[in-house]
């Protein structure tokens, strides 16, 4: 902040000493080009820089709200020809393949391989960064999205903080709802991007009007000048790694890639990928791996469900079935414990240097149980779906995970 900051005074004074200069015609003056670095992320900052009471209690500085620009967005990266520069919308996507092979034992000889996406690349820190991406410009294009509308989304944290930031580049008003379960790093992060933060009351259950899933789909249908990003439901949820992440995944692995495995919630990366996938090998296996106490497991099996358990890895797993997840794509289910989930997480921080959220370290963990078994060469991928730098008070908390006796 402080060097954008110096950055614009800079070009500011440039500005306005050109404006002085006389006899030079714009045609013949230099663009002006300042370069400077954001040496760091705000996400470590939460507590302070984003926080309106630390500021106040610290400087005596009263920040004023900001509201949206509203603005039409607009997508080009530069304005300069041959110019290395983005937006931050241009950096989603096209994330590193990194391989974790040495995690397989190979017990059976058979040279299986475990890759993974690092989705916590993305400007966002999360995976969901592609949907909300897609859905916004889709809705823009249809029209259904204009200029002045608020936008309102459900989401476990990672949709949330995605669509929140969004809606600061793109200038719209934004209202996210959410449950007790989402970390504090994840609330305090939609905060920062400027977006309204509900959350459903303790002990809501999917299904009831608190829940925080309805709290967003009856806020949109009162207001209609609202767009709900519905994630769960939304075809372009899916439609978005079909178009990204699973044509990243064919290229990186040269077309040789055997079984994709991924946890679900809204089903839209699991079920996007795997059509891709499929589209180009019928023979490639889709796997979900699934928290122990979702209901997605006995639903694969039965195509029925009972009451869901408590689990606490967060953004994967259901209660319900969303509109996104397509179960008749799947070709096997892996239920992981979330004691299996934390610990993988630890391992890869502590071993590969890898600050992983839970959903990665549960997708990790089934990712070698599948590459163990099998008898065949093959490459598994998987996806690392956001940093662990959004659980520093849960997953990697010793006292929060022997509170919740996980140790």
């Amino acid at each position: 902040g402080m060097n954008v900051a110096a950055a614009l005074k800079v070009a500011q004074t440039l500005i306005e000493k050109e404006h002085r200069k006389e006899g030079t015609s714009n045609k013949d003056k230099a663009p002006i080009i300042i370069c400077t670095v954001l040496p760091d992320n705000g996400i470590k900052y939460l507590d302070t820089l984003f926080n309106a009471c630390w500021i106040k209690a610290s400087y005596g500085i009263e920040l004023e709200a900001i509201e949206p620009l509203n603005r039409q967005f607009k997508e080009s990266s530069s304005s300069f020809e041959k110019l290395q520069a983005f937006r931050v919308v241009d950096i989603i996507g096209e994330t590193p393949l990194i391989d974790l092979t040495h995690y397989v034992n190979n017990v059976n000889d058979c040279k299986a391989r475990l890759l993974a996406k690092v989705e916590f690349f993305n400007p966002g820190f999360s995976i969901k960064d592609r949907i909300v991406r897609n859905i916004f410009t889709t809705a823009e294009k249809n029209g259904v999205l204009q200029p002045g509308m608020t936008v309102v989304a459900a989401s476990s944290g990672n949709t949330g903080a995605a669509t929140a930031m969004m809606c600061a580049i793109r200038g719209y008003k934004c209202i996210i709802t959410t449950s007790q379960k989402c970390s504090q790093e994840k609330m305090d992060a939609i905060r920062a991007y400027g977006a309204e933060l509900l959350v459903s009351p303790p002990g809501a259950q999917e299904g009831d009007e608190n829940h925080y899933m309805n709290m967003a789909k009856n806020m949109a249908k009162t207001n209609p000048d609202w767009f709900d990003v519905d994630q769960y439901q939304n075809p372009y949820n899916p439609e978005a790694h079909c178009l990204t992440l699973g044509p990243e995944i064919w290229e990186q692995t040269n077309g040789k890639i055997t079984h994709f495995i991924a946890a679900g919630s809204t089903g839209g990366t699991v079920c996007g990928t795997t059509r891709c996938l499929k589209e180009r090998n019928p023979n490639i296996r889709s796997v979900l791996a699934d928290p122990v106490g979702s209901i997605f497991t006995e639903y694969f099996h039965k195509r029925t469900h009972g009451k869901p358990g408590k689990f606490l890895v967060e953004g994967v797993g259901k209660g319900s079935i969303p509109g996104c997840m397509d179960i008749d794509v799947i070709d096997e289910v892996l239920p992981v414990k979330d004691c299996q989930a934390f610990r993988m997480c630890s391992k890869m921080a502590r071993e590969e240097g890898i600050l992983a959220g839970g959903s990665a370290g549960l997708n990790v963990f089934a990712g070698i149980v599948l590459a163990n078994r099998l008898t065949t060469p093959g490459i598994v991928v998987t996806v690392l779906p956001d940093s662990g730098i959004k659980y520093q008070s849960k997953v990697y908390c010793r006292e929060w995970l022997e509170t919740n006796q996980v140790l």
